[in-house]
């Protein structure tokens, strides 16, 4: 009788084991035969014509210096969980935010150049995030799709549809 209710609970438990996403990590992203990326050292703005700060505000967005970077396909369709920082491209009437990119650090796409595509997820969520803070960073959790796209902040090689979205926290 043990067996049987041993192989039950395997039976029933598996299932439960395989839908559990797979962490992530941005260098993952990354194939390992790319071409390390060289970054582009021209100036992010011209300072010198800087009269005010609202200037730097208005300045046009940095270049991105990898808008084709390659991407690793066999991350497609993979349900992943993937940490990151949040560029919101679409908030709703609600306030949440149901589109957006995923970087790696804060201030990508804003502050800073882009990173190479490589290094973007496009998510789309149904509900959506509630921003408070943009530097607080969210796992994202979902199906992962190596597919290019293009928004007016930069160019991304994965995108994904969010199951889930909550803020990352540090391990105590």
């Amino acid at each position: 009788m043990p067996r049987v209710l041993l192989a039950l609970l395997m039976l029933f438990a598996l299932p439960l084991w395989a839908a559990q996403p797979k962490d992530l990590t941005w260098s993952e992203m990354i194939p390992p035969d790319a071409a390390p990326e060289v970054p582009d050292m021209t100036p992010l703005h011209d300072l010198s014509q800087m009269s005010s700060a609202l200037s730097a505000e208005s300045a046009p967005a940095a270049k991105q210096d990898m808008p084709n970077a390659p991407v690793v396909q066999g991350l497609d369709g993979q349900n992943i969980r993937l940490p990151g920082y949040i560029v919101p491209l679409e908030v709703s009437e609600e306030g949440r935010t149901t589109e957006f990119l995923l970087v790696p650090y804060f201030g990508a796409c804003i502050h800073v150049p882009p990173p190479p595509s490589n290094q973007i997820v496009h998510v789309k969520s149904e509900l959506g995030v509630k921003l408070e803070e943009l530097y607080q960073p969210y796992w994202i959790e979902g199906a992962m799709q190596v597919k290019a796209s293009t928004s007016e902040l930069a160019d991304a090689g994965y995108q994904m549809e969010a199951d889930k979205i909550y803020a990352y926290e540090l391990p105590e």
